[in-house]
């Protein structure tokens, strides 16, 4: 063993990552949620099935974003990520398991609306995917943005929020427009495909979907510019202070990490960091872990098994994924977009 492998093995040990058996602290301090979760010694995680966030993976398990932050959480507390047990959840009926205690998360709930975060016995942990609505058109068109696009025809599917978001877009606009209404999202998608509209609306993420099934996807672009705000997030149940912190933490640290420039690859040479900004994500000075019932090394565990956000996005949604989507807005606040999280300090 070199000397470089050999300190970071000392570190590891330090920080107590080399003891998969460690959980949290003392059951008593954990909370309901994270108590019973320590208890079954799994993580029951709640997903929709949609391509790149949650989708079979062939062989039995589960892959995507949201299923990966749901992975990170397990490491978080296991140090295994694969200590969650995935279900799928009707997208209409998505809450009412987390309200009844089958899941202990919804990995990716509704975009985060008033309505949704008040009427409801659940929280909102953070912002994990800020999406919306946006336009998909064919690049022979050299539309550059959606203010650009006027004299258009638009699928979309019928009465939903998105065709009313259109027609207040264009009409404040004073743009000409004509909507294409379709019973549902896959019709609205098909009916573009076959060339009856010049552009597609709805959330991006679905856009990005819609893409990849085309015959010739790179003939079509997802254009810049949203006409509504959909940020979705991880949503717990109320009433539970500890594991809400746990969860919206994980979160943060992922981001922390990547604004740090500590990823999956390089999270052992990060250990020996001196950065003090560093040290600390990673529990090599401090124990930032013991108010969330975790141990100091927790973030380290997590980047390890899991990686940091920017790991976790390219891998399931980024330029090199079957989805082929930029990050846009969910590049870091310092590179413009609006990705941002306090310190671990």
């Amino acid at each position: 063993m070199n000397i470089r492998r050999l300190i970071v093995a000392m570190m590891i040990v330090l920080v107590g990552a080399a003891t998969p058996a460690r959980v949290a602290l003392a059951q008593g301090d954990l909370g309901p949620t994270l108590g019973e979760i320590v208890k079954r010694d799994r993580l029951n995680c709640g997903v929709v099935e949609q391509p790149g966030f949650a989708e079979p993976d062939g062989s039995g398990g589960w892959r995507g974003f949201d299923v990966d932050f749901c992975r990170a959480l397990a490491a978080a507390i296991f140090d295994d990520p694969d200590k969650i047990t995935v279900i799928k959840l009707p997208a209409r009926e998505r809450l009412g398991p987390l309200l009844g205690g089958w899941v202990d998360i919804l990995a990716s709930s509704a975009s985060w609306t008033l309505s949704r975060d008040a009427a409801q016995r659940a929280l909102y942990v953070g912002v994990s995917f800020f999406d919306g609505q946006g336009f998909m058109v064919r690049r022979s068109r050299s539309f550059a943005s959606a203010k650009d696009l006027s004299g258009v025809s638009v699928c979309v599917q019928s009465a939903s929020p998105q065709e009313l978001a259109l027609a207040d877009h264009f009409q404040n606009r004073k743009a000409t427009f004509e909507i294409r209404g379709f019973p549902t999202e896959e019709a609205a998608a098909s009916a573009y495909a076959a060339g009856q509209c010049d552009a597609l609306s709805d959330d991006t993420a679905r856009l990005y979907a819609t893409r990849k099934e085309l015959a010739q996807p790179i003939e079509h672009d997802i254009l810049t510019g949203l006409i509504t705000k959909a940020p979705r997030g991880p949503v717990v149940r109320r009433g539970d202070d500890h594991w809400y912190a746990l969860v919206r933490w994980t979160l943060h640290a992922m981001i922390d990490a990547e604004e740090l420039g500590v990823s999956k690859a390089g999270v052992d040479e990060a250990l020996t960091s001196q950065n003090a900004a560093i040290r600390r994500l990673l529990g090599v000075e401090g124990d930032f872990g013991a108010g969330l019932g975790l141990h100091a090394d927790w973030v380290y565990r997590v980047i390890k098994h899991v990686g940091n956000y920017e790991d976790v996005f390219d891998k399931n949604l980024g330029p090199a994924s079957a989805l082929g989507m930029d990050r846009r807005l969910n590049m870091l606040w310092s590179k413009g977009g609006l990705l941002y999280a306090p310190s671990v300090r």
